[in-house]
């Protein structure tokens, strides 16, 4: 890991990236620095980290958004990750490092080839579909910081658009990433290090802001996953290797 005002640039380079692409895509966030975080700040400090930004840039798009949420829609999703979050924080706390890696960089690489091929699961539609997507995507999110692409496979199933996704995911994600942080508390960074990841998520909202209207959505959810699959692969080899 870097240190010293460098480390803290990087952190913020990261998170930075993060910001722009969820606050462009509706999603992407945990899926872009979870990998890079957890190899950056450790396994455990990196995930509640992702949760705590995720949150944060969720809050930021829903400002402008809110309206648009369905309520009715979410209720099952929220619920059921409500239940399952503790599980994630538990498994995320009992394993070693190598091995939280190793499940983070496979829950990561699984779920966005899952995402990429659009999968159509029977089991992922109605209130049903909506409390197994919420359970997984809960687990996900407190164990791995990655709670996104049970949502996403869910609205695929759902025939959601995607001005109806953009919204709902968004307060999904402050809401399940709320419910991760009351599990595992607040990262430990320093002060530096929280100015570093404070301007990168101001910083990030701006510049995703300003590009959704000029990348196309397909092409920017493409190069989301692609990096997402990247890191997924980085973190499971390094997991694996310290095995």
């Amino acid at each position: 890991m870097v240190s010293g005002w460098a480390g803290d640039l990087l952190l913020g380079g990261v998170v930075l990236a993060g910001a722009s692409v969820q606050r462009m895509a509706g999603i992407g966030f945990a899926l872009v620095t979870a990998p890079a975080l957890a190899l950056m700040l450790g396994a455990g400090q990196g995930v509640v980290l992702s949760n705590c930004a995720g949150g944060a840039i969720s809050a930021i798009g829903l400002a402008a958004t809110w309206r648009q949420v369905r309520p009715g829609a979410m209720l099952p999703l929220i619920a059921a990750a409500a239940c399952s979050v503790p599980a994630g924080a538990w498994v995320a706390a009992q394993l070693p490092e190598p091995r939280l890696l190793a499940v983070m960089g496979t829950l990561v690489t699984v779920a966005v080839l899952l995402v990429l091929r659009g999968a159509r699961v029977g089991a992922l539609r109605g209130r049903g579909g909506a409390v197994a997507a919420g359970a997984a995507s809960g687990f996900m999110n407190a164990a791995a910081g990655v709670g996104g692409p049970a949502l996403s496979l869910y609205a695929v199933n759902a025939g959601w658009t995607v001005r109806e996704f953009v919204p709902n995911a968004q307060f999904y994600g402050l809401t399940v990433n709320i419910f991760s942080l009351f599990a595992k508390g607040l990262p430990r960074l320093a002060g530096p290090a929280w100015l570093a990841v404070a301007a990168a998520l101001a910083l990030g909202a701006v510049i995703g802001h300003w590009a959704a209207d000029r990348v196309p959505e397909r092409r920017a959810r493409t190069v989301v996953l692609l990096l997402a699959l990247g890191g997924g692969i980085t973190t499971l080899l390094k997991g694996l290797s310290a095995l």
